[in-house]
């Protein structure tokens, strides 16, 4: 049990609750909510994972193996099309895309008869470009970590003495955050960009990005991992990787990820 004053009032917070299903994506923030809601509630928890052309095949593979770790019943609810409304990439495509996905979320809590939805948005999700948090508010889901003033920081550290392996995760967003606003959004895209940024995880890279500009592709490594990237051997190999899976073009970013890079 962790001692610290901000777990404990999560841990009481959560037991007011009764009872959640968890949007559960297997990333750092929505397997701690989901250790601490076990911890609170016990059986009175449901994970439920999205099947999405938007969600890379490995990262639900992980959100499985998590939850049947930790003991956790699981759902998965599909969402196998690209909503017309969003098929632009609209300004307000988070928005839109949340308001649905948590709406077929919501169906299967009411169905299963639990009281609450909860997320995983925590206080430094406010630091950025967030519209779906607006979706959230209007459907009445609850944010636990943010209602309680938790950091990334706070989760990694809590998740860490957890035990939980995803404590030093890298952070992740779905595909769609990869490509320009005001672009249309194909499938056969997004499954390009993830094949390309499986080739790079599969090369040592943690935490990447490949930002799809029509047929070019920009690449975001950790700015850590930049001096490992200029490699002649290395980018000779990505280059023709990468135009074997349909860019034209391959680009790195000389500054390094950064988190909503395209939402300046």
């Amino acid at each position: 049990m962790i001692k610290d004053e901000k777990y404990k009032k999560l841990i009481s917070y959560l037991q007011g609750l009764e009872s959640v299903v968890i949007a559960f994506s297997g990333g750092v923030d929505s397997t701690f909510l989901m250790q601490a809601a076990k911890e609170a509630l016990g059986d009175k928890v449901l994970a439920v994972t999205i099947v999405s052309p938007y969600i890379p095949t490995w990262e639900v593979k992980e959100a499985k193996e998590l939850v049947k770790e930790l003991n956790v019943r699981h759902e998965l609810v599909e969402v196998p099309v690209i909503l017309d409304a969003i098929k632009n990439n609209p300004e307000d495509r988070c928005y839109l895309c949340k308001h649905f996905v948590f709406s077929k979320i919501i169906e299967l809590q009411k169905d299963k008869g639990f009281k609450y939805v909860v997320d995983g948005t925590n206080l430094d999700d406010t630091k950025d470009y967030r519209p779906g948090m607006r979706a959230l508010k209007e459907l009445g889901v609850v944010s636990p970590l943010l209602e309680n003033n938790i950091s990334k920081e706070n989760i990694r550290r809590f998740s860490k003495e957890l035990g939980l392996v995803t404590w030093d995760k890298p952070a992740y967003a779905c595909l769609l955050s990869r490509i320009p606003y005001n672009q249309e959004i194909k499938i056969e895209d997004l499954r390009k960009i993830e094949r390309a940024e499986v080739y790079l995880m599969k090369q040592g890279f943690k935490g990447v990005r490949v930002r799809s500009h029509g047929d070019l592709a920009r690449i975001e490594v950790q700015r850590q991992d930049r001096t490992r990237f200029i490699s002649e051997e290395l980018m000779d190999k990505v280059g023709e990787e990468f135009k074997q899976l349909g860019f034209r073009y391959v680009t790195l970013d000389l500054q390094g990820y950064k988190m909503g890079s395209l939402n300046k």
